[in-house]
């Protein structure tokens, strides 16, 4: 396989046919020969909160608890939750180190912890996930639906949603304004 997108952004283009992906940007968890996996980090989901989760899974949350915002994660399996974190927490097996400074958990034992006010210093809650099959994205991407762009901490875990697309993609020198929806061949 020549391209690994693991632990890079993929940030939609104007064009994206799929309006659940519109002004996306994925977090990509895993990428190998037989597919892709990515949590999109910039759609929350305003009807579900943190705390409503941790109550109808059964678990306690201590008084001070940080509020982590939910996401829809992707269409993928939208009742199954993932967080993604910072390295400073690792739950052995159910823990996906994905980068240096990213990991990923879909364990309980992560949500009883971030309930505990312990856990990993940065993180965000995904309902569902984003998937390909075996040669899909890269098939996207050559259509041009997706730009790959290194991943950045604070873009990931910044507070400001509705901002995460337009700084993805200044990260990488595009200002949102001149892209156009239309594909072209030089």
């Amino acid at each position: 396989m020549t391209l690994d997108l693991s632990g890079q952004f993929l940030i939609a283009m104007p064009g994206m046919g799929d309006p659940r992906f519109a002004q996306s940007v994925v977090y990509m968890c895993a990428h190998s020969d037989e597919g892709a996996m990515g949590l999109i980090v910039n759609k929350p989901t305003p009807e579900i909160h943190f705390s409503d989760l941790l109550t109808q899974l059964g678990i306690d949350s201590e008084p001070g608890m940080r509020d982590i915002r939910v996401h829809f994660g992707g269409p993928v399996e939208q009742s199954r939750g993932f967080v993604l974190h910072s390295s400073d927490y690792l739950d052995g097996p159910t823990t996906l180190q994905v980068a240096d400074d990213m990991a990923m958990t879909a364990s309980l034992d992560v949500l009883e912890e971030l309930a505990a006010g312990r856990g990993p210093s940065s993180s965000l809650m995904a309902l569902g996930y984003s998937g390909w099959g075996p040669g899909q994205l890269e098939d996207e991407i050559a259509a041009n639906g997706w730009l790959t762009a290194a991943s950045r901490a604070d873009i990931v875990f910044g507070r400001a949603s509705e901002h995460k697309w337009s700084a993805a993609l200044k990260s990488i020198g595009i200002d949102p304004m001149t892209l156009s929806a239309d594909a072209g061949r030089a």
